[in-house]
């Protein structure tokens, strides 16, 4: 595997940090549309990245790049797969949210990074060097005591995370940017997502009424399409694995926030998982930022 540039490198960490760190701060967003139903909520999330995508595509000019594109078969036959991979994992992380199993969901976050890091020695042949190793240990066994509270077979947790850990892997292999490939991917959805909204208004099952309803769900647009670019930008500049141990900047954001804003408690098992993971990150970070200095002295 080639090595990847520097200065790419370091843009696509700073765009990773933005999709993560806006991830991390989603909670406040569902806080402040809790009176719509959440699959609604989904539909809208579909239907107004689809507009606002398509606004920013004709904006910059990009419409004839953009069918371009779509007329290669390969690509998209790609774009179809990680459409209905990003609708899987907001399908069942919504599920998790009607049922009540939110600890399953919040374990996929956590385990979303390491089953990346592993796609990425398997299919793109990353390597990984000792501390990085002892980095991934320590955030397994975080991820192990989370699974230990949840009790049973998370296959919440597992479907969230292989999800999007398959989607970051298809999105870093797709020779599209993250504009484009987004605007395919929400094009996919948009139809799925207005015939279910159609459906709720002929049946009157709308929850989300009025011009202030209507703009709160507006805004899921930009909530939705701004981190999805970003991750976009830093899945095609970084290491799978690297970005891989970013990702735990999202759960741990929205544990924090949990803890912090929502006043959620904070058990003895959520300490210890939330001591190893986090210690994973900074041996992680250390580890390549030497890796960083060598390469440039050598």
């Amino acid at each position: 595997m080639s090595q990847l540039d520097p200065h790419s490198s370091r843009d696509g960490l700073l765009y990773g940090l933005g999709a993560y760190g806006l991830w991390g701060l989603l909670p406040l967003y569902f806080k402040f549309v809790a009176d719509v139903a959440p699959l609604e909520v989904l539909a809208h999330r579909a239907l107004w990245s689809f507009v606002m995508l398509a606004l920013l595509t004709g904006w910059l000019g990009r419409w004839p790049e953009l069918r371009r594109e779509v007329r290669k078969p390969k690509l998209l036959a790609l774009l179809a797969l990680t459409s209905l991979l990003i609708a899987a994992n907001w399908l069942t992380f919504i599920y998790s949210v009607l049922t009540r199993q939110l600890l399953q969901s919040s374990l996929g976050y956590f385990a979303n990074p390491l089953v990346s890091v592993l796609l990425g020695v398997v299919f793109l042949r990353e390597r990984l060097r000792p501390w990085q190793l002892v980095s991934i240990a320590l955030a397994a066994s975080g991820v192990v005591v989370l699974a230990a509270m949840v009790g049973q077979v998370p296959w919440i947790a597992l479907t969230l995370a292989f999800t999007f850990a398959f989607y970051g892997l298809l999105r870093k292999i797709i020779p599209v940017d993250g504009m484009a490939s987004l605007a395919v991917e929400t094009c996919v959805l948009a139809p799925f997502a207005l015939a279910y909204l159609g459906y709720l208004a002929g049946t009157e099952q709308v929850t989300g009424q009025g011009w202030p309803a209507i703009g709160r769900l507006m805004l899921s647009g930009p909530v939705t399409t701004i981190p999805l670019l970003f991750f976009g930008a830093a899945a095609r500049r970084l290491r799978l694995s690297t970005l891989g141990i970013l990702q735990y900047v999202t759960p741990s954001g929205q544990f924090l926030l949990a803890v912090l804003a929502f006043g959620e408690p904070f058990s003895t098992p959520q300490l210890v998982s939330f001591a190893c993971i986090w210690t994973a990150i900074a041996i992680y970070t250390a580890d390549s930022y030497r890796a960083v200095r060598r390469r440039r002295v050598e």
